[in-house]
């Protein structure tokens, strides 16, 4: 009887709560939270490239530990960091690349 009574007993299962925020932010996954603001700043002439390579970097990390983890939220932040840092790796980097270029032409 006992026996019977162990097989049948198991503990609660304890499940994992989301965001009280609703996934509004997602300060659980806080790769893809930087990769959202570093994204956006991103824009900003100057620091624009250094930004937005790190945005690209951190947004696929947001991505990863969203998929690692899916109760965690922050798959539009991670899309976000990842396609204005793309976007911006190429705009400052192809403007950078042309100044060099105009330089090294006239000299």
């Amino acid at each position: 009887m006992s026996q019977d009574y162990e097989n049948q007993y198991q503990p609660p299962h304890q499940v994992e709560q989301g965001d009280s925020t609703g996934g509004i932010i997602p300060y659980k996954n806080g790769p893809a939270l930087i990769a959202y603001y570093l994204g956006i700043f991103s824009i900003i002439p100057g620091i624009g490239l250094v930004l937005a390579v790190p945005a690209l970097v951190m947004g696929i990390m947001g991505l990863r530990k969203r998929s690692a983890n899916p109760v965690i939220k922050g798959a539009a932040h991670a899309w976000i960091g990842i396609i204005m840092g793309g976007i911006f790796t190429l705009v400052w980097g192809g403007g950078l690349v042309l100044f060099i270029v105009s330089i090294v032409a006239r000299s």
